[in-house]
């Protein structure tokens, strides 16, 4: 049984013949496994079962010293975050769409590595990523304590700005579904580390309906949908089920009870993450990564789960502990 299909086991609530998992990393620690193990690319020496697609954000353009620009036109100085980085200045200071022109959305440099990857790597499930996916793609745009009064003070203007940035999804989605790809995945974080950042009436006035749009546009299609949203935003669930979501990431321990909610939403809902990135990690001992690995392991067997950090891991975790929960996940297969 290949990595794709015992993915395709766990996301139709099923239950799978082990655990599987998919790790990402930021760049200093990715770089520190590289150099650990001899290799460029991690996906094989690691056992990742997802194979990620695309460009997530669209950062193809360096402007200067630690200075990207990515696809919309947002410059992000990297000096001390190394992987996305502060925004400079606002490509809409005003509430206004006037003088702003979307980008295109059929870029080839976004769909350049499927056939690819796909050929090199065909037994990994495929996954097509869009990043900042309306709410993020809308506060770089316009900065988030604007975009959050824009709500109150703007909201046809907001009405306006989503809907643009979810024609533009749906335009990629759709060239995107003319490759063999398994599941279209959304970045779009919503929450803070107690509740919503704009509140649920908030987000199902202007979030939601644009949303079921992308959602529908995937599941439509026959393949999965899969999103990431940090933060406390388990009140979310019912309704991102109902549109058609199949898996949630990054699934935190410390904003919500993993051990509770998957096997409530099992069958119905799948999730990618639960190793605590802010405690465990960098905080813990080898020894008690371990433990929290396997009693991860131990929930997923059931179905419904893909094992993993609860983020990209990031440069406060160490060497040791992270080598600690790669052994866990293969020794599955011992």
């Amino acid at each position: 049984m290949t990595k794709r299909e015992i993915i395709k086991i766990v996301l139709d609530g099923k239950k799978p013949p082990y655990v599987p998992w998919s790790f990402k990393f930021t760049k200093e620690p990715y770089e520190i496994l590289q150099l650990y193990f001899g290799v460029e690319d991690l996906d094989e020496v690691l056992g990742n079962h997802i194979l990620q697609l695309g460009s997530d954000i669209g950062f193809f353009e360096i402007v200067g010293e630690n200075l990207y620009r990515d696809y919309f036109g947002v410059v992000w100085d990297r000096s001390i975050d190394k992987d996305i980085g502060d925004i400079l200045g606002s490509v809409l200071p005003k509430p206004t769409l006037d003088g702003y022109t979307f980008p295109d959305p059929h870029d080839p440099r976004f769909f350049a590595d499927i056939e690819p990857s796909i050929a090199q790597k065909p037994e990994m499930f495929r996954v097509f990523q869009i990043g900042f996916s309306l709410y993020e793609r809308a506060w770089t745009l316009r900065g988030i304590e604007n975009l959050l009064l824009d709500f109150y003070m703007n909201p046809e203007f907001v009405d306006e700005l989503f809907e643009r940035i979810c024609d533009y999804n749906i335009a990629q989605v759709e060239k995107a579904l003319e490759y063999d790809i398994d599941a279209i995945y959304f970045g779009d974080d919503w929450g803070q580390q107690h509740g919503l950042i704009m509140g649920y009436d908030l987000w199902k006035r202007f979030i939601y309906p644009h949303l079921k749009r992308m959602y529908g546009k995937v599941r439509e299609s026959g393949k999965y949908l899969m999103i990431h949203s940090c933060g406390d935003v388990d009140e979310l669930f019912d309704d991102l089920v109902e549109i058609g979501l199949s898996s949630f990431n990054p699934f935190q321990p410390e904003v919500m009870d993993i051990f509770e909610i998957l096997p409530r939403y099992r069958g119905r809902l799948s999730f990618h993450g639960g190793l605590s990135m802010q405690k465990t990690l960098p905080y813990g001992t080898v020894q008690e990564v371990i433990e929290a690995s396997n009693k991860l392991i131990e929930l997923g067997r059931d179905g419904s789960y893909i094992f993993s950090p609860s983020h990209s891991v990031e440069s406060d975790t160490s060497l040791e502990n992270i080598l600690a929960f790669v052994n866990v996940s293969q020794s599955q297969l011992n």
